[in-house]
């Protein structure tokens, strides 16, 4: 059995639509369950057991992980992180789970001048030290978080960063859950490391170029200096400190350490990656 913790999430969500599309049952877990159920609907209620789970809660890991072998693992970004997913790598060891398919960070490291960067490796840490056979997907910038920029482009034709001319990553979350599904399904596939992007790498500039073209009129890049980006996101876009924080500090690292694409998708899959264009034409009413 494959449990999915975080089914409800952007990348949960797409490993759980990716297994039931190729006939794998698996285990969702989410707070919500009865929420979760309402969006699979009666098609996929054969292939997913859905049950309540909580990464504070050891009583309901304990239940949730009952008689799995496999365990996808994406959590939130959250100051709590590191010590919420080290509590379910524990609970998974002592309950049987035998493989971790943990959604990591592209520049995991404990020098890492991202501060959830240096989580995410404290916990890549602890699964070398468990003896689990472990798999970590290290994707860059989720395709999806671009949709959190329609309100600025549709009500001012502004785009607002702190990235200079800088080339970013994006990769689809659909990509990643099927790159999830095959990791889970396809034992030459565990234990790896994979750092997962799209098949370009698209600065501000160019996206807002993309986005005039798209809708017929001008979309601009501001860029801001990383302070006025911070108290941008604070006051405007209501994010918690810590967030506008980490948003800063990973476009920061896009200036110090240029981007660019990996193989990964297509050499896993059998086919390219989702293009940045096809998503923004897939969602361009949000940005109309």
């Amino acid at each position: 059995m494959i449990v999915i913790m975080g089914a409800s999430g952007t990348t949960g969500g797409a490993l759980l639509r990716s297994l039931t599309a190729s006939g794998v049952p698996s285990r969702a877990l989410t707070r919500d369950p009865s929420r979760l159920r309402a969006h699979l609907g009666d098609s996929a209620s054969n292939l997913v057991e859905v049950l309540p789970a909580d990464a504070a809660d050891t009583a309901s890991l304990r239940a949730a992980f009952k008689g799995a072998r496999q365990l996808f693992l994406a959590m939130a970004n959250s100051p709590a992180q590191v010590e919420l997913e080290w509590r379910v790598v524990d609970m998974a060891a002592d309950s049987g789970i035998e493989h971790i398919v943990k959604i990591s960070d592209p520049v995991a490291a404990a020098d890492s001048p991202v501060t959830l960067s240096r989580g995410h490796h404290a916990i890549e840490e602890l699964l070398r030290a468990s003896g689990l056979t472990h798999t970590l997907l290290r994707p860059y910038a989720f395709m999806q978080n671009l949709l959190l920029l329609a309100p600025s482009v549709t009500t001012q034709g502004l785009i607002l960063g702190a990235m200079q001319n800088a080339p970013c990553n994006w990769v689809d979350c659909r990509d990643i859950g099927d790159v999830a599904a095959a990791v889970l399904t396809r034992d030459d596939l565990a234990g790896g490391t994979y750092v997962l992007t799209g098949n370009e790498a698209v600065g501000y500039g160019g996206l807002a170029a993309t986005l005039t073209h798209m809708l017929g009129r001008p979309v601009r890049y501001v860029d801001l200096a990383p302070h006025e980006l911070r108290e941008n996101l604070v006051r405007h876009a209501h994010m918690p400190p810590w967030l506008a924080e980490h948003v800063v500090e990973i476009q920061q690292l896009a200036v110090s350490r240029p981007e660019s694409p990996t193989d990964t998708v297509a050499r896993v899959l059998g086919r390219d990656p989702r293009t940045l264009d096809a998503f923004l034409h897939e969602h361009l009413g949000r940005f109309s």
